[in-house]
């Protein structure tokens, strides 16, 4: 089943392979939109993963032009974190993955949680927030150089909300998903709040995934969204008009000159082009959204199976781009 732009789906269906019989890709150039789906409606929501960071770097960016935070704000002014070593952290260092907080949070068994992924399919995720600043005190930051950290993100994305008095569920609506007019952009910090018809993830080998969803994770990666509504939120990045555009552009260096990072959005040069970019995984999606902002064009890739996208998704956009 083909939905939207037969070509397009055919295009990315041809480079995508029989591993992904279930996805959605958007293009924009210059203004002009272009949606297809695979296997699925293009208003059914699929899972972002980490692209989720990138929406919360751009609350970030646009809370300090709010001026309700500052760079030097940390953890502590916000989050209730006691005399735990995570609370002296800056947003800003948090904001570049420059913390030094570890990948993830101490919640539980880490190595239990892996085997129920992969055994079960189980969500690894769905701690609530208590839970999270609870296991806070255990955490000791390493030096400040960067670390990709899913922790760091769900900590900056509840301490947002906090400057804004609100949580961070409210916070993405009222900033993000009203303001630029999204219909199915959502986050559900349980299963039950998941949309009907909603895609469903599933395994490299075609096992279904349950949904990652929790209140803690949502800021890092527990957003839902449909192609439609990534293809509007492209083209407002594109056009400059999203709230916090600031968020895109690089401010420090993550291997030297060639890739740099904003606010979660990497800038890197990919075949002679700069491309401004992030993908998401989780345990049953991949997706991947890049933007070629000189050229005015940006793609979105969303998969419904846990084998990897980005390749296609710079392919898609180097080849829109020239």
């Amino acid at each position: 089943m083909i939905n939207g732009d037969r070509e397009l789906a055919q295009r990315v269906q041809s480079q995508l392979g029989r591993r992904h019989p279930v996805f959605a890709v958007a293009t924009v150039k210059s203004g002009e939109i272009s949606v297809a789906g695979v296997g699925a409606d293009l208003t059914a929501d699929f899972e972002l993963g980490s692209i989720s960071k990138g929406v919360t770097g751009l609350l970030y960016a646009d809370a300090l032009a709010r001026e309700q935070i500052a760079s030097a704000t940390t953890l502590g002014d916000l989050l209730p974190l006691g005399p735990a070593p995570a609370a002296g952290l800056t947003l800003a260092a948090v904001s570049t993955h420059h913390s030094g907080l570890p990948r993830l949070a101490p919640t539980g068994s880490l190595l239990r949680k892996t085997i129920a992924l992969w055994r079960h399919g189980a969500n690894p995720y769905g701690e609530t927030l208590a839970e999270l600043l609870t296991c806070l005190d255990r955490v000791q930051p390493a030096k400040p150089r960067f670390r990709y950290s899913n922790l760091g993100y769900e900590l900056l994305g509840h301490a947002l909300a906090r400057a804004a008095r609100t949580s961070y569920p409210d916070l993405l609506r009222q900033r993000i998903t009203e303001p630029l007019g999204l219909q199915h952009f959502y986050l559900p910090e349980t299963p039950y709040q998941i949309r009907p018809g909603a895609v469903v993830g599933r395994s490299k080998s075609g096992r279904p995934r349950e949904p990652w969803t929790g209140e803690a994770v949502g800021p890092a990666g527990g957003i839902r969204a449909s192609i439609q509504d990534m293809a509007t939120l492209t083209a407002a990045l594109l056009a400059g008009s999203a709230p916090g555009i600031a968020a895109l552009d690089p401010v420090t260096d993550l291997a030297g000159p060639r890739v740099r990072i904003g606010a979660a959005w990497l800038t890197q040069l990919h075949q002679g082009r700069e491309i401004t970019w992030h993908n998401g995984g989780t345990g049953g999606f991949r997706t991947w959204l890049g933007l070629d902002r000189a050229a005015s064009t940006g793609v979105v890739l969303l998969s419904a199976t846990a084998a990897s996208a980005d390749r296609t998704g710079f392919a898609l956009l180097t080849q829109l781009a020239t």
